[in-house]
């Protein structure tokens, strides 16, 4: 196979960004999408040019660090599966590939295709630590879970934080993924004691970062590599909502 990449070239945050074309060929159309990004280095090398900077780490669909937007579609043309599952038989011979970073305000690009996304860290951390009250006798995991609670929980344990929901959003929404993390523990009992105040902290945090609004397009559940939906987003706005009218209600009881 032979293509044109059209690829996003930015050397720093602070630093004008351009698209750069290169041609690639012979391409094995049984490798993977960044296989062939490896290809390409190997050759801006042997050319003696900076090779394309991009993030990946396990190159199995585990860690979600592939994250590239590709022909205008977060983690490329197919469906349910991160940029590193891609093979090139997704595309054509002789096509154009255009190769983007994410965008979003909260994504600040670091350099090239690799984009600075602590800021899902940071709300992860602001939820804060689980703590689990057993009482004297039984053990944290032998607590009685409802099966299709834990089944909800663990479906909502699969998002990788890779930010395609962020890419796919119009508005750069957070929410599915923060929806995500606030739902796998909002369904189990172990996460009850902090979660009013889990919520809450990464509701602002989400909102501090940067991250637009929800307006429930569907664009998220639609490109979203692990198939989180958005039953989560509701079960979020639930949560939050069933939280801030919990602490009016008692404020207003210690007036």
């Amino acid at each position: 196979m032979n293509l044109t990449l059209k690829i996003w070239r930015q050397k720093d945050s602070k630093s004008k960004g351009v698209f750069k074309t290169y041609d690639v060929k012979n391409v094995s159309p049984d490798s993977s999408f960044l296989e062939m990004l490896d290809v390409l280095n190997e050759e801006l090398v042997m050319k003696d040019e900076m090779p394309v900077n991009f993030d990946n780490d396990c190159r199995e669909g585990i860690c979600g660090a592939c994250s590239l937007y590709v022909n205008g579609r977060p983690h490329g043309p197919d469906s349910a599966i991160t940029i590193c599952q891609v093979h090139m038989r997704n595309f054509k011979d002789g096509q154009t590939v255009i190769i983007e970073p994410w965008r979003s305000k909260a994504f600040p690009v670091i350099s090239d295709l690799m984009v600075d996304r602590s800021a899902f860290d940071r709300v992860i951390q602001a939820g804060g630590y689980v703590s689990v009250s057993t009482g004297g006798v039984p053990d944290a995991n032998g607590i009685p879970v409802n099966q299709l609670k834990a089944e909800a929980a663990m479906d909502a344990a699969a998002c990788i934080g890779c930010g395609a929901c962020v890419a796919a959003c119009k508005n750069a929404s957070a929410m599915l993924f923060v929806s995500a993390k606030v739902s796998q523990l909002a369904l189990l009992p172990q996460g009850q004691i902090e979660a009013k105040r889990r919520v809450q902290k990464m509701v602002k945090q989400m909102d501090y970062e940067g991250f637009g609004n929800c307006t429930n397009t569907g664009a998220c559940e639609a490109e979203c590599p692990k198939e989180i939906t958005l039953v989560n987003i509701a079960r979020l706005n639930r949560e939050f909502i069933g939280a801030k009218l919990g602490a009016q209600k008692m404020k207003l009881e210690n007036v």
